[in-house]
C-alpha cells in the first residue's frame, strides 16, 4: 500500500557553503544578510512535489538544522553542489540518526553517487525526468534506490519556484534560470557532462512569470540569471527574451540583472546593447588564462585568436561589469604564469577575479585524461577559488602554491585592488537601470566607513577611492562602495586559503 500524500511532511535541506569566492560571507555582514543566494534548485523541486505534501525548507546558510525540524519530518530531501559536501554529510547523518529516509539529488550526488552509501534514494540528473519516476514509485510503496537519466528534458514544464518557503530578506540577491547547457566544450568543465551542449530555454512567458513571482514577495533587488552561458541561444535572446525584459523593466521595476556568459559576447554589439537595456549590468566570464597555450590545452576555443583585454574593455564600455574566472596549473604553464595573470587582471580592471588552481571534476574530459595518466589524487573539492587540487600537475605543488599566493597578494592586497577598482570605474559605462537605494545599502555604507575607513588597514585607499569617485564618477559611488566591501571579503577568503596574516601592503 502506498504512502498517503496528504500526511507527508517533507523537509528540504540546503547544506551550508564554506567561505569561498561565491559565498560572499564576509561581505554579507555589511548588508545584514544571511546568505548570498537562495537554494534555487530546491525551491524548484519543491514546486514539483505533490500539492498535498506539507513542505519546510531549511537553508543551513541562513539557520542551523534543528531537532524540531527532524521531529516534524517524515522524509528528508537534500540537494547541493560539490563544494557543499562536508555540510551535506552532516545533515544526512542527522537525518539518519532521527530515523528518516533521505532522498538526495543535484550536482553533488549526480557526480559522486558512490560517495553516499547511506542515502536511501538517489534522484539524479535533471529532476523534470527523474523526480516523477521516484514519486510514482514512492506512492506505490516500492521506491528504488537509484534514478538517473541519459536524456535531457525541455524546460517548458519547469514550474515557478516556491518562493513562499524562504524569507527573501535573508538574501543579498535572488536567482532565476533561463537555460541549461553550453555549446562549448572546455576540458575542465562538467556543465556539458551534466546538462549537454545544446542550450535548452524556458519560454519568455515562464521567465516573466518567475520575475513577477519574485516581485510579489516584495523583492526589489538584483536577480542573478544562473545560466552557465546565458548567450548560448542568441536568436532567442534578441528576438524574444531581451525585448520582453526591457518592456518589463519599463513598467517601473528597476531590478538589476546579472549573469554568466562566454567572452564572445563582446563580438556582438547588438546583443550587448539589448542586454544593457534589459537591465543587465554584470557578466561573469571564464577568462582562465592569458596564455594561448593554456587556452588551447583546455579547448577554450572561444577565447583564442582574440585580444582578451580589448574584449573585456568592450564589455565594460557597453555597461557590463566583467567578473572573471582564472586558472593556474595547466600543463603548459611556466614559472612566469603567475606574474602574467597578475598583469592581465590589473590591466583589465576585472575587480572580481576568481583565481583557482586547476581541478578535475568527475565527468570532465580532463578527469578522464588525467585518470589515464595516473594523475588524479582524489575527488575535486568543488571550490573554484581553492588553493588545493585533486590532480598531479606538471609544475611542482610547492611552486604552484607559492605562485597562487603571489597572485592573491598581487590582486587583492589593498594597493593593487583599489587601483584596479579605479581602472574599472574609468572604463565602465553607467548602467541604464539602477536599483533604488534601500536601508541595506545605507547600512553597508555606514559599516564600510567604520570597518574599512577607520579600523581597516586599507583606510587610506578606501577614502581615496570614495573621494575620487565623488569627483570623477559620482553616479557610480554605490558601485565603488560595493567593490570596496567585496575586496574585504576576498582578502578574508585569501587569509583562510593561504593561512596568511591580515594583508597590509605588498
Amino acid at each position: 500500500m502506498g504512502v498517503r500524500y496528504d500526511f507527508m511532511n517533507a523537509l528540504l535541506i540546503n547544506p551550508e557553503f564554506p567561505a569561498t569566492y561565491w559565498s560572499f560571507k564576509f561581505a554579507l555582514r555589511f548588508l545584514g544578510k544571511r546568505a548570498a543566494f537562495p537554494p534555487l534548485g530546491l525551491l524548484t523541486i519543491a514546486a514539483m512535489l505533490p500539492r498535498e505534501w506539507n513542505l519546510r525548507l531549511v537553508d543551513m546558510n541562513v539557520r542551523c538544522l534543528r531537532r524540531s525540524d527532524l521531529a516534524w519530518a517524515d522524509l528528508v530531501l537534500i540537494g547541493g553542489m560539490v563544494v557543499q559536501k562536508t555540510s551535506a554529510r552532516k545533515a544526512i547523518a542527522q537525518a539518519k540518526a532521527a530515523g528518516l529516509p533521505v532522498v538526495a539529488g543535484g550536482p553533488l550526488f549526480t557526480c559522486e553517487p558512490e560517495s553516499f552509501p547511506e542515502v536511501d534514494h538517489l534522484v539524479l540528473n535533471e529532476a523534470e525526468i527523474t523526480l516523477p519516476r521516484f514519486l510514482a514509485d514512492w506512492e506505490a510503496g516500492r521506491p528504488r534506490r537509484l534514478y538517473s537519466a541519459i536524456n535531457y528534458p525541455t524546460l517548458e514544464d519547469t514550474p515557478v519556484p516556491r518562493w513562499d518557503l524562504i524569507n527573501p530578506a535573508d538574501y543579498a540577491s535572488m536567482s532565476l534560470q533561463v537555460s541549461r547547457g553550453c555549446p562549448f566544450d572546455c576540458e575542465f568543465c562538467n556543465v556539458t557532462a551534466l546538462l549537454g551542449h545544446r542550450p535548452r530555454v524556458k519560454s519568455t512567458t515562464q521567465v516573466l512569470a518567475e520575475l513577477d513571482a519574485l516581485r510579489a514577495t516584495g523583492w526589489r533587488g538584483s536577480v542573478f540569471f544562473v545560466d552557465d552561458n546565458f548567450i548560448g541561444n542568441k536568436r532567442f535572446l534578441l528576438q524574444e527574451l531581451l525585448p520582453a525584459l526591457e518592456a518589463w523593466q519599463r513598467q517601473g521595476h528597476r531590478n538589476p540583472l546579472y549573469t554568466e556568459a562566454s567572452i564572445n559576447l563582446a563580438d556582438d554589439p547588438r546583443l550587448m546593447a539589448a542586454m544593457v537595456r534589459a537591465g543587465f549590468d554584470t557578466v561573469f566570464v571564464g577568462i582562465e588564462t592569458p596564455s594561448t597555450e593554456g587556452l588551447t590545452e583546455c579547448n577554450k576555443r572561444q577565447n583564442i585568436n582574440r585580444n582578451l583585454l580589448e574584449s573585456v574593455r568592450t564589455l565594460q564600455r557597453a555597461g557590463l561589469q566583467v567578473q572573471g574566472g582564472f586558472i593556474v596549473g595547466f600543463d603548459s604553464d611556466g614559472p612566469d604564469i603567475f606574474e602574467r595573470q597578475i598583469e592581465f587582471i590589473q590591466q583589465s580592471g576585472i575587480v572580481m577575479a576568481m583565481v583557482g588552481i586547476l581541478q578535475a571534476p568527475v565527468g570532465t574530459r580532463l578527469f578522464e585524461r588525467l585518470s589515464r595518466e595516473n594523475r588524479i589524487r582524489g575527488l575535486s573539492g568543488g571550490d573554484n577559488a581553492d588553493s588545493s587540487t585533486n590532480i598531479i600537475p606538471r609544475m611542482s605543488l610547492e611552486s604552484l602554491h607559492r605562485g597562487y599566493r603571489r597572485i592573491y597578494e598581487g590582486i587583492y592586497f589593498p594597493k593593487p585592488y583599489y587601483e584596479r577598482v579605479r581602472r574599472f570605474l574609468r572604463e565602465y559605462r553607467t548602467p541604464e537601470i539602477r536599483q533604488r537605494l534601500q536601508w541595506a545599502h545605507l547600512r553597508a555604507f555606514l559599516g564600510s566607513t567604520i570597518r574599512l575607513g577607520i579600523v581597516g588597514r586599507e583606510r587610506i585607499h578606501f577614502w581615496k577611492l570614495l573621494s575620487w569617485t565623488l569627483i570623477r564618477r559620482r553616479q557610480l559611488f554605490p558601485t565603488a562602495v560595493t567593490l570596496a566591501i567585496l575586496g574585504h571579503h576576498f582578502r578574508k577568503v585569501y587569509q583562510s586559503q593561504a593561512g596568511s596574516p591580515q594583508p597590509g601592503e605588498p
